[in-house]
């Protein structure tokens, strides 16, 4: 489906953001595409500036939309294994092109940044 130029308002690149936003959601992300199952506290390991609430927070955000799954095994003490569904592993091209821009985006800024200096 092609983007509407003439009803801007019908745009889902605001729902597809609200999806993926968040300082720490990104990486949740790609961690898990990059490396599969994991659980809560090598989440945590992998991204130790985030706080346990807004890990939870984001995890749980993700579990609602679909993109990330929770399994929670029935044993002492209890496991949780956190991985993306078929449908979050559907953001493995968005985030690459995301990556490269944002790479892209870098360069861009020092350049501009030079230029202004000059």
């Amino acid at each position: 489906m092609e983007w509407n130029k003439e009803n801007p308002e019908q745009c889902k690149v605001v729902v597809a953001l609200d999806a993926v936003v968040g300082k720490w959601k990104p990486l949740i992300l790609l961690h898990l595409l990059s490396k599969g199952t994991l659980r809560y506290n090598e989440i945590k390991r992998l991204i130790p500036d985030v706080t346990q609430r807004v890990l939870t927070l984001h995890l749980r955000q993700l579990e609602e939309q679909g993109i990330v799954k929770r399994v929670v095994y029935r044993q002492v003490p209890p496991k949780v294994e956190y991985s993306l569904t078929e449908h979050g592993q559907t953001l493995k091209p968005v985030l690459e092109a995301m990556h490269a821009w944002g790479l892209s985006h870098l360069e861009h800024l020092e350049n501009f940044k030079n230029t202004q200096s000059e």
